[in-house]
């Protein structure tokens, strides 16, 4: 009857005392952020066409969408070029930002308003992969993502190290930062431009009011009980979200492949035959016919895919099956980007594919990584430390010691050691 409360205990402390999957969170950040940031910059030429006050999907038309479906999007806030152009720079500027891990928990947030900004702009743009990456950009608001690989870690190493030495470092960039976007919240929500759904308007507010609190309680030298109190919130949250994703993936696998699995096409083992011949998924048609020129390989791969995704979940608990269909569908959704010309779904399946990658594959990653980019670096010997008894040049020479003096008097060891350190 004991071991069921120890087990809780313990699973309870796991929960809230860390934020599990530091390296899964960082990958997925920098997974659907790079994602979009590549998006915006391959659709700039064409981003009237998408997202313009102009485009096919007239103004009016998205107006009376939002007013019927309550989603949030900043775009409609006005209809003028510029304010389009200055969303349309902003949403990049935050995918950027993100990726390197400025300021994560803000980033985020701003992240996720690029995201529904745009895509609820127009929410006829789009090939599936928009529809993960709308998801994800929610989910990620409530990680704490930036714990490894981001300039908030090396800022957060950097005070640290700060902190040893006796200093007491100062973030003049957050405060600012806080009172900027909170007084930006305050007018638009005074506005009336937070009118629908009202999902998103909390969840602004409340990610802006636990900054300022995460804040208050940071400055309260002595007092640490509200900071541990707060950080393990942080962490619950984190878990439950990083969770989340986790059961977001298996859903969207386990409901594909079962879908397939009712498809007739599927059933005879020709399915994957079709798309590779359709014009529109071919940007390489010579390499679509070398892949479908043998049906025994077109069998073979049909049914894998369909093996694969409706397994998958059931496999989570056992670590070695698990990565090797995991590695076939990184490797799947590598070969769709290149063969059915679908790069950035495959980059957004591939992302949140990574919430299952092990943690000792994503560290030697990091120091593969690490090793690469200082090879990169120009060489040159590290600045070392001046050593204290270097005199300058110009500096007076140093006063003798009386007591060392007395001490080697009375002491004749002293007087050897002495002679053969002057020898």
């Amino acid at each position: 009857m004991n071991r069921l409360p120890q087990a809780l205990a313990g699973a309870m402390a796991r929960v809230t005392d860390a934020a599990l999957g530091p390296y899964q969170s960082a990958v997925i950040r920098i997974g659907f952020s790079l994602t979009w940031l590549l998006f915006l910059l391959r659709e700039f030429p064409h981003r009237q066409e998408l997202y313009g006050p102009d485009g096919p999907w007239s103004w009016t038309l998205a107006e009376q969408l939002v007013a019927s479906n309550g989603s949030f999007t900043a775009l409609l806030w006005s209809d003028g070029q510029g304010w389009f152009e200055a969303v349309y720079a902003l949403a990049a500027l935050w995918s950027l930002l993100l990726l390197l891990g400025w300021r994560t928990r803000t980033m985020s947030v701003l992240f996720m308003v690029g995201v529904l900004s745009l895509q609820n702009r127009s929410v006829f743009m789009g090939d599936g992969g928009d529809n993960v990456l709308h998801l994800m950009a929610i989910y990620l608001v409530f990680t704490r993502c930036g714990q490894v690989w981001s300039l908030d870690a090396r800022r957060a190493r950097r005070t640290a190290e700060a902190r040893a030495r006796g200093e007491r470092p100062r973030d003049r960039v957050g405060p600012v930062l806080w009172c900027v976007l909170g007084l930006l919240l305050a007018l638009v929500t005074s506005a009336g431009r937070m009118d629908g759904d009202w999902f998103i308007p909390a969840l602004l507010w409340t990610v802006w009011l636990a900054q300022a609190v995460w804040w208050l309680a940071g400055r309260r030298a002595g007092a640490w009980q509200p900071r541990i109190l707060l950080d393990a919130v942080a962490n619950i949250v984190h878990n439950g979200a990083l969770l989340v994703i986790m059961a977001e993936a298996c859903l969207i696998y386990a409901t594909a492949g079962w879908y397939k699995v009712q498809g007739s096409r599927w059933q005879d083992g020709t399915a994957v035959y079709y798309p590779l011949h359709l014009e529109y998924f071919s940007p390489w048609p010579t390499l679509a016919d070398l892949l479908s020129a043998s049906g025994t390989v077109v069998m073979l791969v049909t049914y894998a895919t369909v093996a694969v995704q409706v397994a998958f979940p059931f496999t989570l608990f056992n670590r070695r099956v698990k990565n090797v269909l995991l590695t076939f569908m990184i490797l799947e959704h590598a070969v769709i980007a290149v063969v059915l010309g679908l790069p950035f779904f495959s980059l957004a399946m591939i992302a949140a594919d990574a919430v299952f990658l092990p943690t000792s594959f994503l560290r030697r990653l990091g120091g593969l990584v690490t090793r690469a980019s200082g090879r990169l670096r120009p060489r040159g010997g590290p600045a070392t430390a001046p050593d204290p008894r270097r005199r300058h040049p110009g500096a007076r020479p140093e006063p003798a010691d009386p007591t060392a003096k007395d001490a080697a008097a009375k002491d004749p060891t002293a007087k050897d050691a002495a002679a053969k350190a002057r020898r």
